[in-house]
């Protein structure tokens, strides 16, 4: 079985936000704001093929992208 592609997750920090790719000990990058780190993810995850996920300020997940091959894609409309 193949391993999985570790995905990018878009998290809170002291003051703004980081790209993270899971497993990392550091951030990828850190951006002022929500809109620039999840444009920022989404590049990277176009390239690596992979997920982003997307974090509230409390940590909870707001929302998540699959940039990937899918053998399951979602049936939402969202995109």
């Amino acid at each position: 079985m193949a391993k999985k592609k570790q995905d990018y997750h878009v998290v809170p920090r002291d003051e703004g936000w980081a790209v993270q790719q899971e497993g990392a000990k550091r951030a990828s990058s850190r951006h002022k704001t929500q809109a620039e780190a999840a444009e920022a993810a989404r590049k990277l995850a176009k390239e690596k093929a992979t997920e982003v996920v997307i974090h509230r300020k409390d940590g909870r997940i707001r929302d998540s992208d699959s940039y990937g091959r899918d053998p399951n894609p979602p049936k939402d409309k969202k995109h």
